[in-house]
């Protein structure tokens, strides 16, 4: 495919010898060529082309961010390869990211000339060959189909496929962040100009001023997308306003939060959409360096970002004088330990700066003196990643979905005990209810619905009697939630709360950066407390119960004294799980502390084994598979189990074909 980037003019007044400037200049900022009707063609030709639109030879789309090489796209797109070296075929085999439906991974996408695209999923390798060689063919393998990219002009869709998008995964969500993602190449500028990318940077360098531009997102309502929710707009004017000749801008990508890949997947599959929201923000609070922080783990998204920079100095739109404007910008990628408490804002500057990454107390606020003493804004990608649809559509485009006090949508990553686990991108306003029965199509194994973890380590736990609450920030509050960075964990009746809130305390404990004593002591007492009422006590007496309960009930106010009085954010969200368990979870807790029992079954100290011996055979098949020879027994006689040397690892349960073993 002709790159759209290319000289584009030949015979309007740029003549060959003094061609059009780049396509992308004319693209973003105007006309093509002032009224030329041929080059407007060529244009639209080549828009065309970039957009998929009209091809001039086959396309084969391998889903190739990190969930799907996790799941062996790596090796169904060299069989791709392969088959096309071996049949001769002149393809075009691109990676795109994540199209959110990472349950189906791999993906793979074939696009014939003058015709719609088909999406197939569980693309492993051995299943390349006979897809390629029935789709050309003319046939349509039924088995993998997920649906068809359909296109404006109807004579080239295929019948009886039905549209991808509206599958009971996707037709409940509104895609805008995620718009490009699993669609695009990455690593082609042209195809994110050619669906409208960068349009919103010209148009505000051309017409607004940085002022003007901090009322545009006031008046659009976004909030920050990282957790706390704090209005965008406003945050921006703080440093707009401050004095002082250098001013900063961070992009948080250290996504942290367990069972959250967000971020990840925008940056892997629509890098663009970042920078350009990144040179928004700078221009509308005056920055001149843009620092992007993201965690080493994530080497795809940096790869891809370390492209998209690059491709974007080459054609103006990083650098000095951005399009003609006298605004000039340097991005640079600061790549995180990987360390949780970084996710923070004063603790990034920290690290930004070389520093280690401690919070440090508040006022002075990052927007009037924060990264090298400077003023700093931070925001989150996918905050970033909203601003190229704000300034290109307008304010009242984007908040005319969502709600009053919350506009927009959100993204969320669907993970845990769910059918469907992926990325979901809906308007704010959305049941809980709907991301996990009609989007994420229900609890695995049909088992009963027990609770969802919304918010991440910081968050709480959504029960049953609360899925209908919508999604936005002041609704969750009220049933001890919080929207958090987007990762959305759902959980059944095996689960066991007190084990999760432990979990949880865990993370929160290990990734606390020992600041100040309330985190650091208090997160240690919390987490001991749960560690005694789920695990076998030492020397078990009349008085333990008692004394555990006494944890508890200590525990619940030692979680306010860590609210009120950490330094940070981590710290004073850091009781919200163990909160939220208790308060729905209540006699679960009792269970563990009165019964020493797991109502779940979970917490494997506290279960128990026994032999119901009028079940047992005496085939000894469970005493061979015992570890610790603790069931004794001879052969055709009932077997018995002895208590004190069972280490409760189920290996007989598992073993019983009789069902004798008895698990309690």
């Amino acid at each position: 495919m002709k790159n759209i980037l290319d000289k584009c003019c030949s015979k309007c007044h740029h003549s060959n010898e003094n061609p059009c400037p780049d396509f992308i200049q004319c693209r973003i900022s105007g006309p093509l060529c002032h009224e030329s009707e041929e080059c407007s063609e060529k244009k639209n030709a080549l828009l065309a082309r970039a957009r998929r639109e009209d091809l001039d030879k086959p396309a084969i789309y391998v889903g190739a961010g990190t969930c799907g090489l996790g799941a062996g796209a790596q090796k169904t797109l060299k069989k791709v390869k392969e088959w096309i070296k071996n049949n001769k075929k002149e393809v075009e085999v691109l990676e795109v990211g994540c199209v959110g439906l990472c349950i189906r991974e791999p993906i793979m996408d074939v696009q014939l000339p003058g015709k719609a695209r088909l999406s197939f999923g569980d693309v492993t390798e051995e299943k390349v060959e006979n897809i390629l060689n029935d789709v050309f063919n003319g046939e349509i393998p039924k088995d993998f189909l997920l649906g068809q990219f359909p296109q404006n002009k109807k004579e080239i869709n295929y019948k009886d496929v039905n549209n991808f998008f509206e599958s009971d995964y996707f037709k409940v969500q509104t895609r805008r962040v995620l718009a490009n993602c699993g669609e695009i190449n990455p690593a082609r500028l042209d195809e994110y100009v050619a669906r409208g990318g960068y349009q919103g940077l010209a148009k505000t360098l051309k017409e607004k001023t940085p002022e003007e531009a901090c009322a545009m997102v006031e008046e659009s309502g976004l909030r920050g997308r990282g957790g706390g929710g704090f209005p965008t707009g406003k945050k921006w004017r703080f440093a707009l306003q401050a004095p002082g000749e250098k001013k900063y801008l961070i992009c948080n990508a250290d996504e942290g939060d367990p069972g959250a890949f967000m971020d990840r997947a925008v940056i892997e599959g629509d890098p663009h959409r970042l920078l350009e929201g990144l040179l928004l923000a700078a221009y509308s609070i005056g920055a001149t360096k843009a620092y992007v922080y993201i965690r080493a783990e994530y080497p795809l998204a940096i790869k891809r970002l370390e492209w998209a920079i690059k491709e974007a100095k080459e054609n103006g739109l990083i650098g000095d004088n951005i399009l003609d404007s006298g605004f000039k910008l340097e991005v640079v990628i600061k790549q995180g330990a990987g360390a949780f408490v970084c996710g923070e804002e004063t603790a990034l500057i920290h690290s930004i700066e070389g520093k280690r990454g401690m919070p440090r107390p508040r006022p002075p606020f990052p927007a009037v003196k924060g990264l090298f003493g400077c003023p700093t804004i931070i925001n989150n990608v996918e905050t970033l990643a909203n601003l190229a649809d704000i300034f290109k559509n307008g304010p009242t485009w984007f908040n005319s979905i969502g709600t009053k006090g919350s506009p927009g949508t959100k993204v969320f990553a669907l993970s845990g005990q769910i059918k469907n686990t992926g990325l979901a991108e809906v308007a704010m306003g959305t049941p809980i209810r709907q991301l996990v029965f009609d989007i994420g199509g229900g609890i695995a194994d049909d088992r009963k619905f027990k609770a969802v973890q919304i918010g991440g380590p910081s968050g709480g736990c959504v029960p049953e009697q609360h899925l209908d609450v919508e999604i936005d920030y002041e609704s969750l509050k009220t049933v001890g939630a919080m929207m958090g960075s987007g990762g959305l964990v759902v959980m059944d009746e095996t689960t066991c709360m007190v084990d999760l809130a432990k979990f949880f305390m865990d993370f929160i404990q290990r990734e606390s950066c020992g600041k100040c004593i309330p985190c650091r002591e208090g997160t240690r007492r919390i987490l001991e407390t749960l560690k005694s009422i789920t695990e076998k006590p030492d020397k078990p007496d009349s008085k333990t119960p008692l004394e555990r309960f006494k944890s508890v009930m200590y525990m619940e106010r030692l979680s306010e004294v860590i609210q009120n009085t950490s330094l940070c954010g981590l710290g004073q969200t850091a009781p919200n799980p163990v909160l939220s368990t208790l308060r729905y979870f209540r006699d679960e807790y009792e269970a563990h502390v009165f019964e020493r029992k797991c109502p779940a079954g979970a917490c494997h100290e506290l279960i128990t084994f026994s032999i119901d011996a009028e079940k047992c055979v005496g085939c000894t098949m469970c005493a061979k598979k015992c570890p610790v020879d603790a069931i004794m027994g001879n052969v055709k006689t009932p077997h018995y189990i002895i208590p004190d040397k069972c280490i409760q690892c189920g290996a007989c349960y598992e073993a019983c074909k009789f069902n004798a073993v008895v698990k309690e």
